[in-house]
């Protein structure tokens, strides 16, 4: 009898404790592998244990996740509860129905502080569809001491005819180090979210007013030129398998004497704990040629929910956490103040402990503030966005774009002939879908 009542208290106290949790949820969040987002995941425990919830995590490669998450989306898969996504998909997406606003976080949220052009780019028609998590332009991150010991001075604002030079004086292949290390991974978002700014740059554009595609015209054949030429003679081998992780390890690690990128990797490469040169690490703005114009990305990435999210209050809450003051601070006083979320925050930049631990704050919130994704290049066009084109049909277009151009770097076709390939194609794909709308 005594051991029958344990048993049934044991029932009642494992029915109470199911009770308790039938409020929890687990939710799934689908995200990029970038170190902000592996920092996200380092601390979300926090947010767990103030919750109750549990998250499943679903961290992958960029190229991946952008399949990954569109695919769902598109099909109202419900895979995800959260997605890591864009400036250019969370407008489109939003309009679509795909997403659920995200405009009643609550006051305490504080909306106003988030930085407006990047708060204004995941806006359609005055509903906000994503909140950012970080945000970035593009800037150019050099070695002060190579450039001093070959008697060189990076401007403030270099030329790409300055970087060519530079990049032939500094590389070195006896000591594996490389005048530059770029984006050479396939991918509207990987080669192809550094080369809409260098073409921009160059005086190029996508398309002309009338959509017909533009991508053999000489400034695109300049850019696309110098690229192949610079990175077969001054980057490091094996350049078509590096994205901005890899290009990051190459020169937090002493291989790169010149790396034109996210100024979100500034946290990084300034971090002692993850980077090598931290010491030595300088900064300038994004190179320009022909035209200031579109020469620096704009970006954000941002967490949203998708419509088919059968949990999203608990989604909301997490979503609250990650973008909100309090975890911009928890990320200060746990990984370093250098470390902390760039770019969509204004009360981020405002904080002494990270004036002190980030020389390149300012310049890095001048960048996201400059970029105009409505003027992004010399002559007019009929689209938005600096690295990308706001229109659906771009995912599929800039990736084949990348593929060509990737297959120009690896020396199996000329970049010319790259460009009259990626021509046609693309010529076929705004024909298919029905350019000029």
């Amino acid at each position: 009898m005594k051991h029958l009542m344990s048993k049934l208290s044991a029932s009642i106290v494992g029915l109470g404790l199911l009770a308790g949790m039938a409020q929890a949820e687990e939710i799934t969040v689908a995200t990029v592998n970038n170190g902000d987002m592996i920092t996200m995941q380092k601390l979300s425990p926090a947010w767990e244990k103030e919750t109750g919830n549990k998250i499943n995590w679903i961290v992958l490669e960029e190229n991946v996740l952008r399949e990954r998450v569109t695919t769902d989306v598109a099909t109202k898969g419900g895979q995800f509860d959260i997605m890591t996504i864009g400036a250019y998909e969370t407008p489109i997406w939003g309009k679509s129905g795909w997403l659920m606003p995200v405009d009643d976080l609550g006051d305490d949220y504080d909306y106003a502080d988030l930085l407006e052009p990047i708060k204004a780019g995941l806006t359609v028609d005055g509903k906000l569809y994503a909140v950012p998590f970080y945000s970035e332009s593009s800037f150019t991150l050099y070695r002060k001491d190579l450039f001093e010991a070959a008697g060189l001075t990076m401007p403030e604002n270099p030329t790409y005819d300055q970087i060519k030079e530079y990049a032939a004086k500094l590389t070195d292949k006896s000591k594996q180090q490389y005048g530059i290390c770029l984006r050479g991974k396939p991918g509207w978002g990987e080669n192809m979210a550094f080369l809409g700014t260098m073409v921009n740059t160059y005086g190029g554009q996508w398309f002309d007013m009338d959509w017909k595609p533009q991508l053999t015209s000489d400034a695109w054949k300049a850019a696309i030129g110098d690229y192949v030429k610079l990175m077969t003679e001054n980057g490091p081998p094996g350049a078509t398998a590096n994205g901005f992780n890899e290009n990051q390890s190459l020169f937090s690690t002493g291989h790169c004497a010149m790396w034109i990128d996210a100024t979100s990797a500034a946290g990084r490469v300034f971090d002692p704990k993850e980077s090598q040169v931290a010491d030595k690490v300088g900064f300038a703005r994004a190179p320009t040629q022909v035209t200031p114009n579109g020469s620096s990305w704009s970006w954000s990435w941002s967490l949203a929910i998708p419509a088919t999210s059968q949990k999203a209050e608990a989604a909301k809450s997490f979503l609250k956490w990650a973008t909100s003051k309090e975890y911009v601070k928890l990320v200060g006083e746990t990984q370093g103040w250098v470390a902390l979320p760039p770019g969509t925050r204004k009360s981020t930049y405002a904080l002494p402990e990270y004036q002190k631990a980030a020389p390149f704050a300012a310049t890095v919130l001048d960048a996201i503030m400059s970029a105009d994704p409505s003027k992004p290049t010399k002559d007019p066009v009929p689209y938005t966005g600096v690295q990308f084109v706001a229109i659906p049909e771009f995912q599929s277009i800039g990736t084949v774009v990348g593929q060509q151009i990737g297959a120009a770097l690896a020396g199996q076709q000329t970049a010319d002939a790259a460009l009259e390939a990626a021509q046609s194609q693309v010529e076929r794909d705004m024909m298919r879908a029905g350019y000029p709308k």
